[in-house]
C-alpha cells in the first residue's frame, strides 16, 4: 500500500512510500493527485531526508542509556565516563539493552544513519534491527557526542527508488531545525516503517 507523507511546513517536499522505498517526490498536491489510493500522513512541521548522527561507537558502546526505571537515580540523558563503564560491565545483558535504548533515543531525534566503527555486536544487532544505515565518519566531527549533535547533519536528498528513510521536526523551516535541534523530532521513517512517533 502507498502512502503520503506530507508536512505542513514543507508541503513542497511530500514523498509517497511504497514499502521499503519512495516512488515520488514533489508538490502534495500533484502527488496526492497522481496517486489518489495512497494513504495520507499529514505531520507538522517540516520532512526532511534524516539526520547521520556521527557518533556511533560514542553513543552505543560508550554510554550507558538508562532505563526509564532508574530514571529516578540516573536521570534519562546518556552517561559517559567511569560511572557508564561500571554500569554497562554490571551485568552480561546491561551492553544490549543499553544500546537498544540508545538507538531508541536516536530514532527519537530523527537519526536515520550512524557513523563511526561499530565493534560491539549489542551495538551492531541493535543498529541492523532499527534498519539505521552506516555510513561514512565526517571528517570533522562536531563537538562532545549528543543525539542532537551541533551543527545537525542531514542526509543527501530524498528522491524516487532511494530508501524510504526520512524525519519530520515540528518547526517552521530549517533555520529553526538548525536551532532548535533534533528533539523537535514527530516522525522518523526508516525502511518505510515508521520507527518513531511522538506520542
Amino acid at each position: 500500500m502507498l502512502t503520503l507523507h506530507t508536512a505542513d511546513a514543507s508541503p513542497e517536499a511530500a514523498v509517497v512510500v511504497d514499502g521499503a522505498h519512495i516512488a515520488a517526490v514533489g508538490p502534495c498536491e500533484e502527488l496526492a493527485a497522481a496517486h489518489p489510493d495512497a494513504r495520507l500522513r499529514r505531520w507538522p512541521g517540516v520532512l526532511t531526508p534524516g539526520l547521520l548522527n556521527p557518533y556511533g561507537p560514542e553513543l552505543l558502546e560508550q554510554a550507558y542509556h538508562p532505563d526509564p526505571r532508574e530514571a529516578d537515580r540516573l536521570g534519562t540523558e546518556p552517561l559517559f565516563g567511569e560511572r557508564a563503564r561500571a554500569l554497562l560491565d554490571a551485568a552480561p545483558s546491561a551492553r544490549g539493552a543499553s544500546a537498544r535504548r540508545g538507538v531508541q533515543r536516536m530514532l527519537a531525534h530523527g537519526t536515520v544513519a550512524v557513523a563511526g566503527e561499530l565493534r560491539s555486536r549489542a551495538a551492531l544487532d541493535a543498529v541492523r534491527r532499527a534498519g539505521l544505515a552506516l555510513a561514512g565518519r565526517p571528517a570533522a566531527l562536531p563537538g562532545p557526542p549528543a543525539l542532537s549533535p551541533v551543527p545537525l547533519v542531514l542526509l543527501p536528498g530524498l528522491g524516487a527508488g532511494k530508501p524510504a528513510r526520512f524525519a519530520v521536526f515540528d518547526v517552521p523551516d530549517r533555520d529553526a531545525l538548525v536551532r532548535d535541534g533534533a528533539s523537535t523530532c514527530v516522525v522518523t521513517v526508516v525502511g518505510g516503517r515508521m520507527v518513531y512517533r511522538r506520542a
